[in-house]
């Protein structure tokens, strides 16, 4: 399958930022994902707020795990630093990378599989340990590359591609987040423009750990049982050589509403999003607070979203382990290996 390249030409006009970059330098690769993927809009959103930040692209380093989500680093900051791990430990990997070299930006991005499954322990780790970076979450409900299982976040009672309901209790993510200590928590909408490039803003000024669950729409997985146009239809009723898939091209799905209103949005499948925007006056700084706004808006049926938790004060993991200022990855020989006497004293320091 052949791909476009992005032209290297940029218009003279394009608008910079106070560094002289267009948004364009803060753009990747072309995506491969699904045209009209909830995910191709979270790049979209990144990459708006870097530019408005004034970030230097080498300054960031982009980690992941395996999955959609995962991909879609490829599609941002072409120009940062880049990791893509095994699935579900894009956490440990980071974290090291922030212990030695915490003058960088770090940037996880995961998805729901990747999190709520079988990265959910590093998850948790990561939150209570209160790593320094932006952790977003793709999440979608479905293992997109695996043709569209439940994943640990799809809501009980929810139908897949191939009709079968789940009857597993869904993991709230930004709950959970509360719950481990995370000093910044929200909830996006990815097709929220408005409201997702603050947060993402935000989450990369915080210091600590910041979480962003933002739900991705995936339309690959639409058609719905009993319809005789359906995948699964026609390959039960034809002989044929091979399984193809045809991906429609759809569009994707904006939102524009203000804060305190509920908006129904009704996805490519037939199911219905309902999103509640917080008011003006909610305080984001009570987590007792965040956590019961949350299950009351589930027991209803709503998803809340914007800024649900934040404290001011935050200290990160090198707060809490006190570690020197300069770089780990920095120390020379003599700072590193200082010599009998300062292990004495350290020896001493424990007894």
């Amino acid at each position: 399958m052949t791909y476009l390249a992005k032209p290297r030409l940029h218009h003279p006009t394009l608008p910079t930022n106070t560094l002289g970059l267009t948004r364009r330098d803060y753009e990747g690769k072309i995506s491969t994902l699904c045209a009209g993927c909830g995910h191709d809009s979270i790049s979209a959103a990144i990459v708006q707020a870097c530019w408005e930040l004034d970030i230097e692209p080498h300054r960031v380093a982009k980690l992941s795990g395996i999955g959609c989500s995962s991909k879609t680093p490829d599609y941002f900051l072409g120009n940062s630093h880049g990791f893509n791990t095994v699935h579900g430990r894009m956490p440990s990997v980071l974290t090291g990378a922030n212990l030695a070299n915490r003058e960088l930006l770090y940037l996880g991005v995961s998805g729901d599989g990747d999190s709520a499954s079988i990265g959910l322990g590093q998850f948790a780790h990561l939150m209570r340990r209160g790593v320094n970076m932006t952790y977003i979450v793709e999440n979608n409900g479905v293992y997109g590359l695996t043709k569209g299982q439940f994943s640990a976040t799809a809501d009980k009672g929810s139908k897949s591609k191939k009709g079968v309901i789940n009857s597993d209790s869904p993991i709230d993510m930004a709950s959970l987040a509360l719950q481990l200590g995370a000093t910044f928590v929200a909830r996006s909408f990815s097709g929220d423009k408005a409201q997702l490039v603050p947060l993402v803003k935000a989450a990369l000024r915080h210091r600590g750990a910041a979480l962003i669950d933002v739900i991705s729409p995936c339309v690959a997985f639409n058609n719905h049982p009993g319809s005789t146009r359906s995948y699964d239809y026609v390959r039960e009723h034809n002989e044929a050589v091979n399984r193809l898939d045809f991906m429609p091209k759809r569009q994707t799905i904006t939102t524009d509403y203000a804060p305190g209103e509920l908006l129904t949005i009704a996805q490519l499948d037939g199911s219905v999003l309902r999103l509640r925007k917080l008011r003006d006056d909610y305080d984001p700084t009570d987590a007792i607070g965040a956590m019961n706004t949350i299950q009351q808006r589930r027991a209803r049926g709503e998803i809340v979203t914007g800024l649900l938790y934040v404290d001011p004060d935050a200290e990160d993991l090198h707060g809490h382990m006190n570690t020197v200022h300069v770089p780990l990855n920095r120390l020379g020989e003599a700072e590193l290996c200082p010599g009998s006497a300062a292990l004495d004293k350290l020896n001493m320091s424990l007894r």
